[in-house]
């Protein structure tokens, strides 16, 4: 049989056969006067053996062994990839955990799913598009510096935050923040500083004495370039205060 022929029994493709001459698991028969390769029943036997053992998720490169009865341990092998497929389930069962938690807060699919529910309250909170932008990449940018460890306490911060009885002042103080700019005076600033810190410094104050605050000192550069790139001259002025002051506090 020609090549095209062969492949169409087996189910495959020509290149995929092709594929299998340049890996080396399918001898590749001699071409004939008329320059057609020729195959018998022995390689649509071993085309079907190759199908079978990748359906199973064994890489080509594995596969000589198997076809050539060489392995003298099919069972450990088996076991390898039985754990691999064991692995690949629970990575995808999570990886529909995360999905199944960021619809259920109508969420971005690139937010870090524990921060998605209050990420997405803020975004429809009355926020200009401006500092929701701001919220989501600094809240992106926080999950991912401060990690695995460092993401349980940073969740905790957003869970104080959403509770009722702040979330009045928590959306008064975004809407001020948000008006911030050239006409804004000095005592506008120091207004909405006090009342920041009447509202956030107990809660920072809180988790401070519950557990030990996150270090991202090592990112201060970082957070500041994203600051300055998106907040104007009264809001970096006014966060820049906030931060001293409420690293102050955390460290009491």
């Amino acid at each position: 049989m020609h090549s095209n022929e062969l492949a169409r029994l087996a189910g495959v493709t020509v290149r995929a056969l092709r594929h299998y001459h340049q890996v080396g698991i399918l001898a590749e028969p001699e071409r004939r006067s008329n320059g057609y390769r020729e195959y018998d029943v022995h390689d649509l036997i071993r085309v079907l053996r190759i199908k079978r053992l990748a359906s199973l998720g064994i890489p080509l490169e594995r596969m000589p062994d198997l076809l050539d009865d060489t392995n003298d341990a099919p069972g450990e092998l088996l076991d390898e990839l039985d754990a691999e497929l064991t692995a690949q389930i629970d990575r995808l069962t999570a990886q529909r955990d995360v999905i199944a938690r960021l619809r259920a807060s109508n969420a971005a699919p690139d937010l870090p799913p524990e921060l998605a529910p209050f990420l997405a309250v803020s975004a429809t909170g009355g926020l200009s598009p401006e500092l929701a932008k701001f919220d989501r990449d600094q809240s992106v940018l926080l999950a991912h510096l401060a990690g695995e460890d460092g993401m349980p306490h940073i969740t905790r911060f957003y869970e104080r935050l959403s509770e009722p009885d702040l979330i009045p002042a928590v959306a008064d103080i975004s809407e001020r923040f948000g008006r911030l700019g050239p006409d804004s005076t000095a005592q506008d600033i120091a207004k909405l500083i006090e009342s920041f810190m009447t509202t956030f410094a107990p809660v920072v104050a809180e988790l401070a004495a519950s557990e030990r605050p996150i270090d991202l000192t090592a990112a201060t550069d970082i957070f500041a370039q994203h600051t300055s790139d998106l907040l104007n001259e009264q809001q970096r002025r006014a966060l820049e205060e906030l931060e001293g002051r409420l690293g102050r506090v955390s460290s009491a």
